[in-house]
């Protein structure tokens, strides 16, 4: 469609599992398992999920830092996936990307300048003096005094460096940036102030966000949908208000019951799984998330449930939900002496 930036087709990312004299291949990680979604123009994706859910990877891959398995990933209805090398150094500079830790992201013998307009200066976009000016307008919009242009990243703290990664990202004007936990490594009152950041950002520049954490409550707040992941598939998709108030997946309730209410006074009853996150090497039969689902039946061993919209652009890949005897059985288990 012509209002999607970004459409990405049955994704799938596995690295091979080596073992032997001979290191053949005996097995492969299915981090990312075919997966689907759209993004809008101006609009933010925010992706959540346990840690080892597949969420940076799924970003990396529809970035090429790997080679994709196997699907497809559409930006500008062109196929981001089968650019050569030529195409997809020329198509990166509309595609960006902050990663999570400001502090191994950033060449430590390099300036803020130096950093900033590196890709400016490779594509040559413009002589000396314009892409020093160029950084300095980028700087200021991020935040960053001008007089820091010839200063090196460990002169600085984990929220100017973060701004120095997002500056560096929007140099060369793209219209999407995929965000990759940019404020999990920030102190709490740090990550209000990149958040906001990000948000005015995107109201000037008229930019796309894939945002992805595992922070439910900063997804709630810049996201414009919610995917949940888990162990490589998304779970349930759906626009934010809809997600948090009418949650129907058993594994999206269990972390929606996670977050902390700021009320000391104020109680919850938290959903707690049982067992641990299998391994994406031997992921389990039929719906990966039954050995640990409260309320799994024998079909969901059988076979992978369908991902379908159940109306109101409200996707999820379960079994029980919209049966007529679903209400009767997915009370899901909770803990009710259970408090935040």
């Amino acid at each position: 469609m012509e209002d999607n930036i970004l459409e990405v087709k049955g994704l799938k990312q596995y690295f091979p599992i080596r073992g032997g004299v001979f290191q053949r291949t005996v097995g492969h990680v299915k981090a990312v398992d075919g997966v689907s979604f759209n993004i809008k123009r101006g609009e933010t994706l925010g992706v959540v999920g346990e840690s080892g859910c597949g969420k940076s990877t799924l970003g990396r891959s529809i970035m090429r830092l790997y080679k994709m398995t196997a699907g497809q990933v559409l930006f500008n209805g062109e196929d981001f996936s089968k650019l050569s090398k030529k195409e997809l150094r020329k198509k990166r500079l509309e595609m960006q990307m902050v990663f999570q830790d400001p502090y191994s992201s950033l060449n430590p013998r390099m300036t803020v300048g130096q950093i900033i307009g590196e890709a400016l200066t490779d594509h040559k976009m413009g002589n000396r003096e314009e892409v020093r000016k160029k950084v300095k307008e980028t700087m200021e919009l991020c935040g960053l005094p001008q007089y820091y242009i010839n200063r090196y990243p460990h002169e600085f703290s984990g929220g100017q460096r973060q701004r120095i990664g997002i500056a560096r990202s929007l140099a060369v004007d793209p219209s999407f940036v995929i965000c990759d936990e940019p404020v999990s490594a920030l102190d709490v009152s740090i990550q209000a102030q990149i958040i906001n950041l990000l948000s005015d950002l995107q109201k000037q520049k008229h930019l796309s966000y894939m945002f992805i954490s595992h922070d439910l409550s900063v997804v709630e707040y810049i996201s414009d949908r919610v995917a949940v992941m888990y162990l490589g598939n998304i779970v349930e998709m759906a626009p934010k208000e809809e997600l948090y108030k009418n949650p129907l997946h058993p594994y999206t309730k269990a972390l929606l019951s996670a977050i902390p209410i700021p009320d000391p006074k104020a109680t919850r009853n938290r959903i707690i799984l049982s067992g641990d996150l299998p391994s994406p090497a031997n992921p389990p039969s039929g719906c990966k998330f039954r050995t640990r689902c409260p309320i799994a039946c024998e079909k969901c061993a059988q076979s992978v449930p369908e991902y379908r919209n159940i109306g109101n652009n409200h996707y999820i890949a379960c079994h029980l939900v919209g049966a007529q005897d679903a209400s009767a059985e997915s009370k899901p288990q909770t803990n009710e002496n259970a408090t935040l």
